[in-house]
């Protein structure tokens, strides 16, 4: 699928990927929702905790190009390359965390991704290689790979491995 041109574009789509997203979790109770095996081990659950990682990162590398520094990418400690391992510390560090305390904390992340992408002029956003660790990359890229490509994601992984009742 194309990138975003407009600030509008992106955060619509994204709007309307996790609406998606959400429609068809409401259709699964809570014990399909942290059912594990639905993506690989995963549960819904952790799906949606993988979610709040990446926003969390996303947010993380402005937050650190706005002190100044540059930011660790994808992750202190970890390269491209080792995204299996980092996604498999992300399902550790959140798998005996309540659903509940999950869905609230993707509504918060969710929403400071949106908050973000607001406060940011377009000039900023579609700028290629604005920082040096984007590369030739925009920040529409970053936001839209870890909004609108991953709810996408997502939802087709776990349609797969759940059938709603």
């Amino acid at each position: 699928m194309a990138q975003p041109i407009t600030k509008t574009q992106l955060l619509q789509e994204g709007q309307q990927e996790k609406e998606k997203l959400f429609k068809y979790l409401g259709t699964l109770t809570g014990q399909q929702k942290i059912q594990s095996g639905t993506v690989g081990e995963w549960s819904a659950k952790d799906v949606l905790a993988h979610l709040i990682e990446w926003h969390q990162l996303v947010l993380g590398w402005l937050a650190t190009t706005q002190r100044g520094e540059t930011p660790s990418i994808p992750a202190e400690g970890y390269n491209w390359q080792q995204l299996p391992a980092l996604n498999q510390m992300f399902y550790d560090r959140n798998r005996d965390t309540p659903l509940t305390v999950i869905e609230q904390r993707f509504k918060e992340t969710y929403q400071a991704i949106r908050d973000c992408i607001t406060a940011l002029e377009d000039s900023l956003l579609f700028t290629p290689g604005l920082h040096p660790w984007m590369n030739k990359n925009t920040l529409t890229a970053y936001f839209n790979s870890c909004t609108t490509s991953h709810y996408r994601w997502a939802l087709k992984e776990i349609r797969k491995g759940i059938k709603p009742c």
